[in-house]
């Protein structure tokens, strides 16, 4: 294996572009990245968390009101904000990927949903989900969260986990402990042979998990999912009683 793929991700890419439909009215006048938790944006907390963990290079992907997103992101300093232009049309998040594939090199990088937010354990879960990053074994590592202890989350999960971190795929009605947090570092190489267009990340997953190499790290403190306009006061409540 290449030293590039050894080396820890020091890119990532913050999927920006969705219309936001599930948090709609609020998303007719704005795109979702912009929404503010407890008066910060959704894409800020995404920014900050991934510049306090080194990542220097950030590919941000923008579509729904793409010069609202632009405009904001002109404000910051850092990390280094690189856009990936999908005014044209709405690629999904595998396809979005694929088209930042130039800006984001041929090393291993982090995918971070910009509507991802959670409150740190003692460690940064970014922090450690790099740490636990290996090629060797990995294709994709995602955080995961459990899922009994997800505020706002109101499905079956995601995934069930083996002890040495492999994930499985949910099947037909049943129940699993974890839920994709937003998070993951990919493989470049997942990319090849997709679709043109747009297509869904789960391209990636499912053919990293087809070779047993789709991996996950539990998620230390506590995951905020917000994905409805009713989610904000409950992740505010949750945050404020995280800061008392």
């Amino acid at each position: 294996m290449s030293d590039v793929s050894r080396a820890a991700p020091s890119t990532a890419i913050v999927l920006a572009a969705g219309l936001g439909k599930r948090m709609l009215p609020i998303t007719a006048t704005m795109p979702k990245p912009l929404v503010k938790v407890a008066g910060r944006t959704l894409i800020d907390f995404a920014l900050d968390k991934l510049h306090e963990a080194g990542i220097g290079k950030v590919v941000v992907n923008v579509h729904h009101f793409a010069d609202m997103l632009e405009a904001h992101l002109r404000t910051r300093e850092a990390p280094r904000i690189v856009i990936s232009d999908e005014r044209a049309a709405v690629l999904e998040t595998g396809g979005g990927v694929k088209k930042a594939l130039p800006l984001l090199g041929n090393a291993p990088f982090v995918t971070f949903n910009s509507d991802s937010l959670w409150i740190e354990g003692d460690t940064p879960n970014l922090t450690r989900l790099l740490a636990a990053w290996d090629p060797d074994r990995m294709d994709v590592l995602m955080l995961v969260a459990p899922l009994s202890t997800s505020i706002g989350y109101e499905g079956r999960g995601d995934f069930s986990m083996d002890p040495d971190g492999r994930l499985h795929r949910r099947k037909g009605d049943e129940t699993v402990p974890f839920v994709y947090a937003g998070v993951a570092v990919v493989k470049p190489e997942l990319a090849a042979g997709t679709p043109g267009g747009p297509f869904s990340a789960n391209v990636f997953y499912d053919r990293a998990a087809a070779r047993g190499r789709l991996h996950g790290l539990r998620l230390e403190g506590q995951w905020l999912h917000v994905g409805e306009p009713q989610a904000i006061a409950e992740a505010e409540e949750c945050l404020a009683a995280c800061t008392r």
